[in-house]
């Protein structure tokens, strides 16, 4: 009996005069959404309420409650039968029709909560609240009203047209993608990077990711694994361009030209240098990864800070003091989970160190670097100049 869908939305409301710049992100993104869903729909703003529209004759309820769900932005979807102002009677009628339909089990306590957009109404608030909730006990008996602690809101609100609602399905919350700039993620096999995507894109940064790649010590398989999470999360986050980046001839000079101790720290200070320049040709205004204090010997603090010492470009570390279960817990809850802990390795877990420096000194990082200044210039530029670009979606 659903034919449109009321889009609730949470801080976008509080945007002042830029409010309108989010509404219409927010809008885009139902849209792209609901593209590949089965029915046509129309996405709209009318009155400070955002609505996705049914317009075939049928569509699937459960795949386009789950496609919202997604959308960044959204804080609550409402299932709502909207209706004509044919006076008091005729929205009456239809209320206690919509109960009838929606509550095959008619024995729970109710309230009757209604909002007038359009003031002259014949009935105020209060009024429309009692006379509907009369409605609704001499239709179905065995209801009963509680206002302070009901099992059933049904909530009307009368504007243009009338809404009739009680079911507030949770949205992701957040805010549209695309409104808070653009980052570049180190995006790996494992399961923290996918979910430091997830929350950065959550707070409205449009994303692109970059992948390290070390044929023949990584297979397909492993850069597979990591195309397939860069979908998982595009379902969140929109399309994701995926630079997958040879890093091979680079990783063995590093291997054999300097200490072992020290190979992490060194691969991960050029996998920055190589993802900003990336970043920067793509119009990106920050890095994010995956690092959490502490999880590993490249993640102290002594090793971010070597890390970040080659970037100009601000790094964003999304799941920097979480643990990894709590890491784990939203990697199930995205659905990333599964396809992290599948035992394709990738170039990050092949060169690792027996016993790796854990509080590395930055001036003796760079002195051991320097063993590198006659072959990396041109592997450098070998290794941009061959990126392929993977678009997930």
């Amino acid at each position: 009996m659903y034919k449109a869908f009321l889009i609730k939305y949470g801080e976008i409301g509080v945007k002042g005069k830029n409010r309108y710049l989010f509404e219409d992100a927010l809008v885009r993104q139902i849209k792209h959404a609901l593209k590949n869903v089965e029915g046509e729909f129309d996405v709209i703003k009318r009155q400070g309420r955002i609505y996705a529209k049914v317009l075939s004759d049928s569509y699937d309820y459960d795949e386009t409650i789950e496609a919202l769900s997604r959308v960044f932005g959204i804080h609550g979807i409402c299932p709502v039968v909207q209706i004509e102002d044919n006076g008091f009677d005729d929205l009456a009628a239809h209320v206690v029709d919509y109960i009838g339909k929606a509550y095959e089990d008619k024995n729970f306590t109710f309230k009757v909560e209604s909002r007038r957009a359009r003031k002259n109404y014949p009935k105020n608030s209060m009024e429309i609240n009692m006379d509907l909730g009369e409605a609704i006990l001499t239709a179905f008996p065995e209801t009963k009203v509680d206002v302070h602690n009901p099992e059933v809101l049904v909530q009307v609100e009368i504007r243009e047209i009338i809404n009739i609602y009680s079911i507030e399905i949770p949205g992701p919350g957040g805010m549209p993608i695309g409104t808070a700039g653009k980052a570049m993620v180190l995006l790996s096999g494992g399961i923290d990077s996918p979910v430091a995507a997830y929350m950065v894109a959550k707070r409205g940064v449009e994303i692109e990711a970059t992948y390290f790649h070390a044929p023949p010590y990584t297979s397909e398989r492993a850069k597979q694994k990591v195309v397939d999470l860069a979908k998982i999360v595009s379902k969140y986050a929109g399309p994701i361009t995926l630079n997958v980046v040879d890093f091979t001839e680079i990783q063995l000079a590093i291997y054999e030209k300097c200490p072992h101790d020290e190979l992490t720290i060194i691969m991960r200070r050029l996998m920055m240098k190589i993802s900003e320049d990336l970043a920067k040709q793509s119009g990106c205004n920050g890095l994010v990864t995956g690092e959490s204090i502490g999880q590993v010997a490249s993640q102290t603090m002594a090793s971010l800070t070597c890390t970040n010492e080659v970037c100009t470009l601000p790094v964003f570390r999304p799941v920097i003091a979480f643990d990894k279960q709590d890491i784990i817990d939203i990697s199930e809850k995205i659905g990333t989970y599964e396809t992290s802990i599948l035992p394709y390795e990738d170039c990050c877990t092949i060169f690792v160190a027996k016993h790796p420096v854990t509080k590395p000194n930055l001036s003796v990082i760079k002195r051991h670097e320097h063993n590198l200044d006659e072959v990396i210039d041109e592997m450098y530029e070998r290794a941009m100049s061959t990126v392929e670009k993977i678009v997930c979606e």
